[in-house]
């Protein structure tokens, strides 16, 4: 094991709706309009919807081609 891998602690993969929202830098509601709007996607753990990291990142890039797209 290399030294990066033991001094940074495991990310969490799957995030709250709220914990998703923080890391987009939005709203908790206009997350949850998002995920309405099936534009960011959610995975349900029981009662609860969790994002995963990679539909995190799918829905930055969704956001990147639309400004591109509009510029």
């Amino acid at each position: 094991m290399d030294a990066a891998a033991i001094a940074e602690p495991a990310q969490p993969r799957l995030h709250s709706v709220e914990a998703a929202a923080e890391l987009l830098g939005i709203g908790r509601t206009a997350t949850y309009d998002e995920i309405r709007l099936g534009r960011l996607r959610t995975v349900r753990r029981g009662r609860r919807r969790l994002v995963p990291t990679e539909w995190i990142d799918e829905y930055v890039e969704l956001l990147k081609h639309e400004a591109e797209a509009a510029a």
